[in-house]
């Protein structure tokens, strides 16, 4: 990178809660934010907004006549974005650019407005402009009052850390100062969610009949603690659960007085297909991305990594086995979140991001409950943040404490 870049806020709504203090709060204990909810006639583990961050989600919907209509997808991310700025003091300015992304967008209202198509003929008035991928950077671009580039992607599910990229990118080029950067996903739809055990990558759950839960005492008994085994390299089965959340972060140009983290390096890499879901063995594209955000750092510097860690077989190992490849006897300590609030698509990396800057400033270790770990000890400074979607699109982000 020719120039570090601060991390002046990030803000996020998810299972864990809507406050940077409820959410590292909830990273002290060792529960799951998973429920159980009938979806398509079924019993699914899902992990949904908490209970706080859907009571800022609400006051926002009947704050406007024009947001009443709006997808989950954009509210999350107004909501996540009007506390990122508000933390990071830039409320007395609208000139930023925005970079907001999403895996699927508003997969409700597309399904909802689809349905409804199917069943009518007709299409309703907003059913366009309500579900365009571009939906989420406008809108909150609007309710801020953004006067800089807005910008919307999709790169599955890295897309969080491709704004990220994006971000960075803008700043080093002088043509931005401040770039808000971001990810919003609401997946816990009956189509999406089906999509996804379609793939046979989905956490086992009891089965559901016209009466009541079948019992399945194999099941039960491997999911009755943690449901999702995201980083468990022992595993047999598939684990991965969806859930729904925002996060945002306000990125800045050099190193800022203020900042809560400082962005080191950047990468990304791709890989050949060979499959439409997969990456290879050793996951190619993760060992160019960790060692492009590595740059010239000893990789021993490097205190812990935040997993993509989906909670899939293939999935987890691969991203290991480029970490060892990587890494080789400078092995850091490895984590991740999804055991606890599942995988939240494009937001999944911003998750990694904002668990990443948490354990810096508090100087704490956040493990996996259920994994053998050798902590290293000493001062969390460095961490590195991974994230991957469909296709082999790999991001890393290297970020460091404020000194």
């Amino acid at each position: 990178m020719k120039e570090k870049i601060s991390i002046t806020s990030i803000a996020s709504l998810s299972p864990l809660g809507s406050s940077q203090e409820e959410i590292w709060k909830a990273y002290q204990n060792n529960d799951h934010y998973f429920s159980l909810a009938d979806i398509n006639n079924a019993k699914t583990w899902v992990a949904p907004l908490a209970e706080s961050a859907n009571e800022l989600v609400k006051k926002l919907r009947e704050s406007d006549s024009k947001y009443k209509k709006l997808d989950n997808s954009v509210l999350f991310a107004m909501a996540a974005s009007r506390m990122a700025i508000q933390q990071s003091g830039w409320t007395n300015t609208s000139e930023f650019g925005i970079n907001m992304g999403s895996s699927r967008g508003a997969t409700k209202l597309f399904e909802e407005y689809h349905a409804e198509y199917l069943e009518t003929g007709i299409s309703s008035t907003l059913s366009s402009p309500t579900t365009t991928l571009g939906n989420i950077s406008s809108w909150v671009s609007h309710d801020l009052g953004a006067t800089g580039p807005e910008i919307s992607h999709s790169i599955t599910c890295s897309t969080g850390l491709h704004s990220v990229l994006n971000g960075v990118a803008w700043l080093t080029s002088g043509m931005s100062t401040k770039f808000l950067v971001g990810a919003s996903e609401a997946p816990l739809t009956d189509f999406t969610i089906a999509q996804m055990k379609a793939l046979k990558i989905y956490a086992k759950a009891p089965a559901l009949n016209s009466n009541s839960l079948v019992d399945n005492s194999a099941v039960t008994e491997r999911s009755q603690n943690y449901p999702c085994q995201a980083l468990n390299m022992n595993k047999e089965y598939n684990a991965m659960i969806l859930g729904e959340a925002a996060s945002v972060a306000c990125l800045e140009r050099g190193v800022v007085d203020h900042a809560l983290a400082i962005i080191e390096g950047v990468g990304f890499a791709t890989e050949i297909l060979k499959h439409n879901t997969s990456i290879s063995a050793n996951a190619v594209c993760f060992q160019k991305s960790m060692k492009m955000a590595l740059g010239g750092i000893n990789p021993a510097e490097v205190d812990a990594i935040v997993m993509h860690a989906p909670g899939t077989i293939k999935g987890d190992s691969s991203e290991y086995n480029a970490i060892k490849e990587v890494f080789g006897e400078n092995m850091p300590q490895m984590t991740t979140n999804k055991w606890k609030i599942g995988h939240t698509f494009a937001t999944s990396g911003m998750l990694n991001l904002e668990l990443g800057v948490l354990m810096m400033q508090n100087n704490k270790m956040i493990s996996v409950p259920f994994i053998d770990h050798k902590n290293r000890g000493g001062d969390l400074k460095k961490v590195l943040v991974n994230a991957v979607g469909f296709g082999g699109n790999a991001v890393s982000i290297l970020v460091s404490k404020k000194e």
